[in-house]
């Protein structure tokens, strides 16, 4: 189970209206960066064949089962330190993470 905070699925929802359709997000991993891992969000307009959905405060969130290992049990929340703003995910998985925050490993 992935659990969204009220900031995160405030700013999806913003996302979604701006862009103007769209029926939600899919969340899945992609291999990159020093340590291996990296979280990918995209737009989904088409869910694929085999996408588990959740509906999580008026949000769909999509994630494919093959990418369900690694992040079962993540919160996301959407977080500002000063300038700086975005997606924070919090991933009970997740065993290191390189030193610039960008990649991960399980």
């Amino acid at each position: 189970m992935i659990t969204v905070t009220d900031r995160a699925a405030k700013k999806i929802q913003q996302q979604l209206m701006r862009r103007g359709h769209g029926l939600g997000i899919r969340i899945g991993v992609r291999t990159t960066g020093c340590s291996g891992l990296a979280y990918v969000l995209e737009y989904v307009d088409q869910p694929q064949e085999n996408d588990h959905c959740i509906d999580i405060q008026d949000c769909k969130i999509f994630v494919d089962p093959k990418h369900q290992p690694y992040i079962a049990g993540m919160s996301i929340d959407y977080v500002r330190q000063g300038l700086n703003e975005g997606f924070e995910f919090v991933n009970p998985n997740e065993k290191a993470r390189c030193g610039c925050g960008e990649s991960f490993q399980v």
